[in-house]
């Protein structure tokens, strides 16, 4: 089911016109209320992964984002606790979610753990990536890679030590089937880390180290504002409960990551 969101002007919008002058909804077609009235375009957003994109609910935060920003939008997500890209390209309800309504970008993030281990990677993402990459071009959609964070405590068991050298493996794994199939990247460990590096930054992680606490999701709510749309997400009034200058601090590491090489995750154009 797609994720709704309705701001009080186009409830307002809505009543003034009224609903009864349009075609009755179906099911997976119209999407959300905003997107049905006709007064300009909509950008309607598939997410494809798992917990990291569900927790806090990333769709959602992108979304007020994008209505702070004037973009109406659209969001859906295929999100299940712990599915790999694989396992969503197996999936026949992946298919039907990609056919279901004319989407403009869908997202594709991989597990965690996955992109960070070469041999995994091979035997695992890319060919997930390379079936679903095809399949959201084929239904004219533009596809673009979740390039996801680091545990905060990397992963020793595999020689990947501390978050630096883990975020290091993620880039790489993403960087590489994204320049095979010339997808673009949504670089949201890359601004992770610049943030985990300041003094006084904001906590991104929960307690588990793995998954991401609010201001970790809004900031890849950032970045994802800032690959899709190519414009900053400084200034927008939307904070979701955060700090505003916390949210002003997290904005302005996303559009200095996205918007100063567009060229670099592919981006440009």
């Amino acid at each position: 089911m797609p994720r709704w969101v309705l701001p009080v002007c186009a409830l307002a919008a809505a009543t003034t016109v009224g609903l009864a002058v349009f075609p009755a909804p179906q099911l997976g077609l119209w999407g959300q209320p905003g997107c049905l009235l006709p007064i300009g375009g909509c950008t309607r957003v598939l997410f494809i992964g798992n917990s990291y994109t569900a927790v806090n609910d990333l769709p959602t935060t992108f979304a007020d984002l994008a209505w702070a920003g004037g973009h109406r939008v659209e969001t859906e997500a295929l999100d299940a606790g712990g599915w790999t890209l694989a396992e969503h390209a197996s999936d026949p309800a992946t298919g039907t979610a990609l056919s279901s309504e004319p989407w403009n970008v869908v997202v594709l993030q991989e597990q965690s753990q996955i992109p960070s281990v070469p041999s995994m990677a091979a035997a695992e993402m890319y060919p997930a990536v390379t079936t679903l990459v095809a399949e959201a071009r084929q239904h004219g959609a533009r596809p673009l890679l979740y390039l996801t964070f680091a545990h905060q405590d990397g992963w020793p068991q595999v020689g990947l030590d501390d978050y630096a050298s883990m975020q290091a493996a993620i880039n790489t794994g993403y960087m590489t089937i994204a320049q095979q199939l010339g997808v673009a990247v949504a670089p949201v460990g890359v601004a992770w880390e610049k943030v985990a590096e300041q003094p006084g930054a904001p906590t991104l992680w929960q307690s588990d180290g793995s998954h991401p606490a609010t201001a970790g999701t809004y900031l890849a709510a950032c970045v994802f504002y800032a690959a899709i749309f190519d414009r900053s997400p400084v200034g927008l009034g939307d904070d979701d409960g955060l700090q505003p200058s916390e949210a002003a601090s997290l904005q302005a590491v996303a559009a200095e990551t996205v918007l100063d090489d567009p060229p670099l995750w592919d981006l440009a154009g």
